[in-house]
């Protein structure tokens, strides 16, 4: 069997919140548990949204919950030359092409995209550069939310890996870096469960195996949005790490021991990763925070 290879590829367009954690924290379980190693990539493709000092920020968080990883951090700012390497490539085979559709044109299509510059040959200067997707449903078993099905050509239809403005795209770079990495199981939130269909064609377009998916559910807020930078969740305080972690876990659906309140941050990582146990996460695709302990309620 191939050794287990995990990884944690936070964006640095703000710091860590809670629902951050969660998503680390399963990333980090499931990867100690299973004797593996934990990677960390900062998926820094788009410097307009970038917030001065997150990616410290990031680091020193994860440092402050013991969530330490394994060697060293990759960066996708230094990756740009694979991405275009793979891109020329693609544009070549006809697979990929040009499009100068502007976001105006785009209204009303519910994100699915029409096909409109499929076969008008533009030039790929100036112009997004999408992906063709074929008349096929990809599928894969999620070890939580189970099947999950997408027709590529009814519900997504061809997408960019490179943007109009030449920052390359999240779908591309993933797929990239993950076999590059050596990536088998990824361990993520359920916002991306739409996007990995796409993902499975790409793997299966380049040849690069297929790892091995689990998606957690979001944690939201009372409105019903998943906690998140764009709605100013609070960032991780380090003097909050043990009863957040403690929270973390029972967000995962872990079978937290009342007397793990009072513990430290590493006898709480300790315990959860001696007893991780990816089945009991729920199967759904959002929880909300109401619906957890509130850290001045965990008896510290």
């Amino acid at each position: 069997m191939t050794a287990y290879i995990g990884r944690f590829a936070p964006t640095p367009s703000g710091f860590l919140h809670f629902g951050s954690l969660v998503a680390a924290l399963a990333s980090y379980l499931d990867a100690r548990a299973a004797g593996g190693q934990w990677l960390l990539r900062m998926e820094d493709l788009d410097p307009p949204r970038e917030v001065a000092g997150a990616q410290a920020g990031i680091l020193q968080a994860l440092d402050n919950y013991g969530l330490h990883w394994d060697g060293e951090v990759e960066h996708q700012s230094l990756r740009h030359a694979a991405y275009e390497e793979l891109i020329q490539r693609l544009f070549q085979q006809g697979l990929a092409y040009a499009c100068t559709c502007s976001r105006k044109q785009l209204e009303g299509t519910h994100g699915i995209y029409q096909g409109t510059c499929r076969n008008a040959g533009h030039d790929p200067h100036d112009a997004a550069i999408r992906l063709r997707v074929p008349e096929l449903t990809y599928h894969f078993i999620d070890r939580v939310q189970g099947r999950f099905e997408q027709h590529l050509g009814h519900e997504s239809g061809d997408f960019v890996i490179r943007r109009r403005d030449g920052l390359y795209a999240y779908q591309l770079a993933v797929v990239l870096d993950d076999a590059w990495q050596g990536v088998t199981d990824i361990v993520r939130g359920a916002d991306l469960l739409d996007s990995t269909p796409r993902q499975l064609y790409l793997q299966e377009l380049l040849g690069l195996a297929q790892p091995r998916y689990l998606h957690v559910p979001l944690i939201t807020q009372p409105d019903g949005h998943k906690l998140g930078k764009r709605y100013r969740s609070p960032p991780l305080q380090a003097d909050q790490a043990a009863p957040l972690l403690v929270r973390a876990l029972h967000a995962l659906g872990q079978a937290v021991p009342a007397g793990l309140a009072r513990a430290s941050v590493a006898e709480v990582l300790g315990w959860g990763v001696a007893h991780w146990d990816a089945a009991c996460i729920a199967k759904v695709q959002a929880l909300p925070e109401a619906d957890l302990p509130s850290v001045s309620g965990l008896s510290l």
